[in-house]
């Protein structure tokens, strides 16, 4: 069985989808750690519920960024990593840590990439785009992390029709039951894919 740990910045709602997903045995893998730059989070609390041992590694509580990097990269390692899953992480993930994990980093992106992504377009920044640009469809895309943003190679997409109705929350809502839906079975697929 592989190792999974998770990156979260938030309310990690597409991690408790992973945790679900795992306790319901439709996804074959241990969630070995939660890995934050924030303290206080929701994210941090689910860890908590469950028993998954996390971390909080901030970028500012380094004076070097290679510290930093190093700090992620040794956690990572005493964890017994197989594949790294971004889940609402908001910061780049270090060049040093992709390399010693390449093809072994999935990310979720709110939009059907190549469209709305890269530095900037995150949370509601992406759906207000969408609606401002009279899209007729969104979604979210699962992809393998790169050292450019958004860039990676896209494993699977989902699609959801916008209403002329829509908000960028009313937008944001449905993209996100369709991540909770996307993510495990895109994760589970990708294991299976690796030696």
């Amino acid at each position: 069985m592989k190792n999974i740990v998770v990156f979260a910045s938030g309310s990690g709602s597409n991690f408790q989808s992973i945790i679900d997903s795992v306790q319901a045995g439709k996804l074959n893998t241990r969630i070995v750690g939660l890995i934050s730059n924030k303290h206080g989070i929701k994210s941090l609390e689910r860890a908590s519920n469950y028993h998954i041992p996390y971390r909080v590694i901030s970028e500012s509580d380094y004076e070097h960024y290679e510290e930093y990097s190093i700090a992620l990269l040794e956690q990572l390692q005493s964890w017994d990593t197989d594949l790294i899953i971004l889940a609402g992480f908001l910061r780049k993930v270090p060049t040093l840590v992709i390399q010693a994990f390449e093809h072994r980093i999935l990310n979720i992106h709110p939009s059907l990439l190549p469209k709305y992504g890269g530095k900037g377009f995150y949370g509601l920044h992406v759906h207000t785009a969408v609606i401002e640009a009279g899209d007729r469809y969104s979604g979210c895309t699962v992809h393998v992390v790169s050292e450019e943003y958004d860039k990676g190679p896209i494993l699977e997409q989902a699609k959801v029709k916008v209403y002329k109705s829509d908000t960028p929350q009313t937008l944001a809502k449905r993209v996100l039951e369709q991540e909770h839906i996307l993510y495990p079975k895109v994760i589970s697929n990708y294991l299976t894919s690796l030696s």
